[in-house]
């Protein structure tokens, strides 16, 4: 037999006698003290079978197989070794997806036999990187509000509305809403909710019916998401759009169904640009970067930290897509395994000139009465968001007299839900 092992083992005698017997049965063995030294490697190549002790100083085996498993990178089977094993904890591994469970003192026959077991398995493998989840967006602060806000309403059945920029990482989101073990359904086709919106709740069931830019649809399509809406009701199956305009502009403007717009929106998610959590861009490009390596687009590669510094500078008017295209070009056109911060400014240079100035997503190049009004229009668009509707926390939080607000809101085209004179 041939192939990389990587042992993950805190007892150096462990380590060298495992690496001992595995390389007199052919195989390449790698070694790593702790969870640290094993995320390092990981982060840089793809072994075949990595045996993981469950019990390390710095973080235990069964966190880093979720970490992995979270992070798109568990994509190779993964035996856990436990001198305390017992059956609830090789359960949970197996359940978090580790291929075996071995309890030492392990046995030379039991070793060789799983090891060999677990590398077939590993070649049939699809030798491709997992989508992008909730948990590698990073841990800024936003990020961890927004999952919290998520889990919140996870188990609601209203219809989800999420709002922001386009790229922000709708997607992602409603994965994280979606219930496993059920149908995921997306409407690519809106057509077919003139012709026959009855025809996904077939599909459907109790699972998830995604809508990306709902802000896009015709209002005869938007009259069949109303029929669809009423059919699944009640099913456990949940509706989740996502819109990159702002719904409650379009319907002041006449553009949007109101009684729709409000039946959507009973439940509203914020998701943040990427300018807004740049701490994360780092952890997002690796993340990005090993998926590539992973699924065989590039060799393995290392963004250096000054490139990632040069990464998290840039403000990505593109959001993620962006992001994603340019640590592509990267990996696919770097000349050696380091990509430097001369690297990332040749790939950014050509999007710094043509990029138009924009502040907040306020172009720059505009009228000072236009820009004004955009930033008025985008600021209490925000605060009745916030405040629920309620006009007298927004004239109180705006500094505003009552009747000024009021004036305001209608030079500014902004439908508001509720009277000035209610006292909330």
């Amino acid at each position: 037999m041939s192939g990389h092992i990587l042992v993950v083992d805190d007892e150096v005698g462990i380590r060298e006698l495992l690496s001992e017997i595995l390389t007199d049965e052919g195989y390449d063995v790698h070694l790593a003290e702790n969870a640290e030294a094993a995320r390092a490697f990981r982060s840089q190549r793809r072994p075949d079978l990595v045996l993981l002790d469950i019990w390390m100083p710095d973080t235990d085996g069964v966190t880093l197989l979720k970490e992995w498993a979270g992070g798109g990178l568990l994509t190779m089977p993964v035996v856990m070794m436990s001198g305390h094993g017992t059956i609830d904890t090789a359960v949970e591994a197996t359940r978090l997806g580790a291929a075996d469970f071995l309890e030492k003192p392990v046995a030379l026959a039991k070793l060789i036999d799983t090891v060999n077991k677990a590398i077939k398995r590993g070649v049939a493998l699809p030798r491709r990187a997992a989508s992008m989840d909730l948990s590698a967006l990073g841990k800024s602060p936003l990020i961890l509000e927004l999952k919290k806000r998520l889990s919140q309403i996870a188990g609601n059945t209203a219809p989800v509305m999420l709002m922001g920029e386009p790229g922000s990482g709708f997607e992602i989101c409603a994965h994280f809403l979606h219930q496993p073990s059920t149908p995921w359904v997306e409407i690519k086709d809106r057509a077919r909710l003139v012709s026959d919106p009855l025809s996904f709740v077939e599909m459907l069931g109790s699972g998830t019916l995604y809508l990306p830019e709902v802000c896009e649809l015709a209002r005869l399509e938007q009259k069949g998401l109303g029929l669809l809406l009423d059919r699944i009701e009640g099913s456990g199956a949940r509706l989740v759009c996502a819109s990159s305009r702002s719904l409650d502009t379009m319907v002041a403007a006449g553009e949007f169904d109101s009684r729709m717009f409000y039946r959507l929106s009973s439940l509203a998610i914020q998701v943040p640009p990427l300018r807004e959590h740049r701490e994360d861009i780092p952890e997002i490009a690796n993340f990005m970067l090993a998926q590539l390596i992973e699924a065989g687009v590039c060799p393995v590669r290392r963004l250096t930290t000054p490139a990632l510094n040069q990464l998290r500078n840039f403000d990505w008017p593109g959001n993620l897509p962006q992001l994603n295209n340019v640590v592509r070009t990267l990996a696919v056109t770097a000349l050696s395994g380091e990509i430097d911060a001369a690297d990332v400014n040749r790939v950014l240079a050509p999007m710094k000139l043509s990029a138009p100035a924009v502040a907040h997503g306020i172009p720059l190049d505009i009228p000072l009465r236009e820009a004004r009004d955009a930033f008025e229009r985008m600021y209490f668009e925000h605060l009745i968001q916030k405040e629920g509707g309620s006009m007298t926390r927004v004239a109180d939080k705006s500094g505003l007299e009552r009747t000024h607000l009021y004036r305001k809101l209608k030079q500014l085209n902004i439908r508001h839900g509720r009277r000035l004179d209610e006292d909330l």
